[in-house]
């Protein structure tokens, strides 16, 4: 109805400036030029009516619309209503906006906004206080340029935020942050900083507690372990009861000298960062001794262990390290494969960088444990593990130590046709050459 009232009013104006102009031809004789007049007057009026449109658009101070009528009443009170309704919604939006920032303002976490190119977008107070930002000072400032931290801009460029980053506070090393990214938008970045000193410091002392209390009781362990040696050297004269008791006494010692060595090498492998004797291992070597290691292991089982490895090829890390992680795989899957079970190791490398992998014809795992393999004492079945003698800490080794060389880990595992636990070391943190492959296979 309105659009045709609109439409109407304009026909009526026009057919009243048709007429005027007729009678103005009428009464002169010029009726080209009346109409060329009038045609101009209503061009001067309907330049007039956008020009005070423009004006009254233009100045966001002026709130009522200009006095009109007809058509460009009509008009203008349409674009008064819109700009009343854009206020409305600018209006609830800001509020929002405004509540979101005051709830923010109240957390102790820091929140930082940064867009696709790494730029401070937004904090709160928290971000100040825990990372030291300056208002406004910082605002524009590329995020790089103020956590020099080289772990944060690794962590910040990789764009995989699956796991969080735990560093030092830029203005305080004794306060350590917990950083979480959250990629939204297009390419912007949500951060989260937690403060995690004192969960930091818990956790340091249980390390210390491990470490101290695993080292204490090496001393006594091995002095009664040493004269239970002695007593059963002895054993044809003493009396059968006797030596049974010292025997398990024995077994259960050296239990718990492998538990204590265990302790003591997750708690040296959490003291540092990186090897100290870091440097080119041969792999085929390596894996050769750990080979003749799982096959005495084996023993009256016959396992039949293969080797699978690319000749000469080489992995920069700490030797004894890596003994230690792939041993503990190869005895694990000599451990829970049944007699006359595959073993297999094999070792390559690809524009990805090293693999090696131990899979094994044996048990297998259900898929609700593997999430779960690499932490401490953590035990698919308590009962079947004590009776292989493991210590629960075998795989957090080998997470230590991979973590170490940069390295991950991946588990795949069917129940009972075996599992393939698989070593990946990146292409940047070895130093690998290769050459013809050889096969290398002993079973007994």
């Amino acid at each position: 109805m309105l659009k045709n009232a609109w439409l109407w009013t304009a026909l009526q104006r026009l057919t009243g400036l048709l007429t005027l102009s007729l009678l103005g031809g009428l009464i002169t004789g010029y009726y080209g030029v009346c109409f060329a007049l009038g045609f101009a007057g209503y061009a001067l009026w309907m330049l007039r009516q956008t020009l005070r449109l423009h004006t009254w658009l233009e100045d966001p101070d002026q709130q009522e619309p200009p006095d009109a009528y007809g058509l460009w009443g009509s008009i203008f009170d349409r674009f008064y209503h819109l700009q009343r309704r854009e206020q409305r919604v600018r209006g609830r939006m800001q509020a929002v906006i405004d509540r979101i920032q005051e709830s923010t303002a109240a957390l102790r976490d820091a929140v930082i906004m940064v867009d696709a190119e790494g730029t401070l977008d937004w904090w709160n107070v928290a971000a100040e206080t825990l990372l030291g930002l300056r208002t406004p000072q910082d605002s524009g400032q590329p995020i790089s340029n103020l956590l020099r931290d080289p772990r944060f801009k690794d962590y910040f460029d990789k764009r995989d935020y699956r796991e969080p980053l735990e560093i030092p506070s830029p203005i305080s090393l004794h306060t350590r942050l917990q950083i979480h990214i959250t990629l939204y938008g297009a390419g912007d970045r949500l951060i989260l900083v937690r403060d995690i000193t004192r969960v930091h410091q818990l956790e340091q002392m249980r390390k210390d507690f491990v470490a101290n209390v695993s080292h204490e009781l090496r001393t006594p362990l091995t002095v009664i372990t040493g004269y239970l040696e002695t007593l059963l050297d002895n054993s044809a004269e003493l009396n059968p009861r006797w030596r049974r008791a010292l025997q398990q006494m024995q077994q259960q010692g050296g239990r718990m000298q492998n538990l204590l060595n265990d302790l003591l090498l997750l708690a040296r492998l959490e003291t540092t960062d990186y090897p100290a004797d870091s440097k080119p291992v041969a792999l085929d070597l390596l894996l050769l001794s750990i080979q003749q290691d799982a096959i005495a292991l084996s023993g009256e089982q016959h396992h039949r262990i293969s080797i699978n490895i690319d000749s000469q090829l080489k992995l920069k890390g700490s030797e004894a390290e890596l003994r230690s992680a792939f041993s503990n795989l190869v005895f694990n899957a000599v451990k829970y494969t049944p007699a006359e079970g595959n073993v297999q190791l094999r070792a390559w490398q690809d524009a990805e960088g090293t693999h090696i992998s131990v899979s094994d014809s044996g048990i297998g795992i259900a898929p609700h444990h593997i999430p779960r393999l690499t932490e401490r004492f953590y035990r698919v079945d308590a009962s079947r593990s004590s009776a292989t003698g493991g210590t629960g800490l075998g795989l957090a080794i080998v997470k230590h130590v991979l973590l170490r060389h940069k390295a991950t880990l991946s588990i795949t595992s069917v129940l009972d046709q075996g599992s393939t636990f698989t070593c990946h070391f990146p292409n940047p943190s070895n130093g690998q050459t290769t050459g013809t492959q050889a096969s290398l296979e002993s079973s007994h």
